[in-house]
């Protein structure tokens, strides 16, 4: 159920007490109009990476090994490793596995 600040507070109102010495208390319900904004939606998860980047994902969630994406890329495999400790760090993952599982589940 919640109590009324609690209400209130999702709404994006507040509620006021002033308590009047001999008197009593005044409440005041501040109550908006317009309903709350809806929460701004989540960036999508790739879009940190830079092209080449998102290049050494893709193989990455095809399973490939770091020398295939080398030749794959005419890169280095450092480089290749450079790109997918990046990747790694980027996507706030820690293993290749869970990077292809984000890739997957953006595609």
């Amino acid at each position: 159920a919640g109590t009324i600040k609690d209400r209130l507070d999702v709404l994006g109102g507040r509620l006021d007490m002033d308590p009047v010495p001999g008197w009593g208390t005044t409440i005041t319900a501040v109550i908006p109009l317009a309903a709350p904004a809806a929460p701004v939606e989540a960036a999508h998860p790739l879009t940190g990476l830079g092209g080449r980047e998102v290049e050494v994902l893709r193989h990455l969630a095809l399973g490939h090994r770091n020398r295939r994406i080398a030749e794959e890329l005419h890169i280095s495999e450092s480089t290749v490793k450079f790109h997918v400790a990046n990747i790694l760090n980027k996507l706030g993952v820690d293993s290749r596995g869970e990077a292809a599982a984000l890739f997957h589940a953006a595609a």
